[in-house]
């Protein structure tokens, strides 16, 4: 007894069936990942933290070597500590307002939405960590651990971005795991903190945004 063979319009329809099964999978792949982020917004975060680093490293120079801490007044590490927060959440609003402004016209440029559901899951991520780290920072310098505030904020910065990584490229991961790494070697070093924290929050970011503007966004 011969065997029914299948015709070419069943064919077709189990051809359009798994066309629909891999854009349904890419439509799912795409709603659960934020892939707008732009790699110039890396590179002025790197530039930011460069300046950043620098001013602290001119004003605080003297700060920072823990060595002399008793020499220093109680109304002069005020006014170090002052002039750092002030400087820290500067380039933390122009970054984040820099990454805005490049995602949103990345974003635009693909057709893909800015603030959609992969968008939020990846902000609440990322600022967990963040905030933790900054609270953290805060509890440091009430117990006059002022030492280890610049490693402790590339560590907490670093766990943001592994944490947020769940919900974007994956580069983004490695950038985290490398600020970790960055800021406990720093902490065996912190006559020279400043230093890993320009490198951190200057160096790896620029060479992040390089890698992925060049992987991602220049031959498109």
């Amino acid at each position: 007894m011969e065997q029914n063979k299948p015709g070419s319009s069943e064919i077709e329809s189990n051809q359009q069936h798994l066309k629909n099964l891999t854009e349904i999978r890419s439509l799912m792949e795409r709603s659960s990942s934020f892939i707008s982020l732009s790699g110039l917004s890396g590179i002025s975060a790197g530039i930011m933290g460069l300046i950043a680093a620098y001013i602290l490293h001119q004003k605080l120079f003297r700060f920072m070597d823990y060595s002399k801490s008793p020499m220093i007044s109680a109304q002069t590490r005020e006014e170090f500590i002052f002039f750092g927060i002030t400087v820290s959440a500067a380039v933390l609003i122009v970054t984040f307002l820099a990454a805005i402004f490049f995602t949103a016209r990345k974003a635009k440029k693909s057709g893909l939405p800015v603030w959609d559901g992969s968008a939020k899951r990846l902000v609440v991520n990322l600022f967990i960590p963040l905030i933790t780290g900054g609270v953290f920072c805060l509890i440091l310098i009430y117990q006059y651990f002022d030492w280890l505030v610049l490693p402790s904020m590339l560590v907490f910065y670093g766990l943001a971005l592994l944490n947020a990584g769940k919900f974007t490229l994956s580069e983004i991961k490695w950038l985290g795991v490398s600020e970790i790494a960055l800021g406990l070697v720093s902490m065996l070093f912190l006559n020279d903190a400043i230093y890993f924290w320009g490198a951190g929050f200057g160096l790896l970011n620029i060479i992040y945004g390089m890698v992925m503007y060049f992987k991602y966004e220049k031959n498109n």
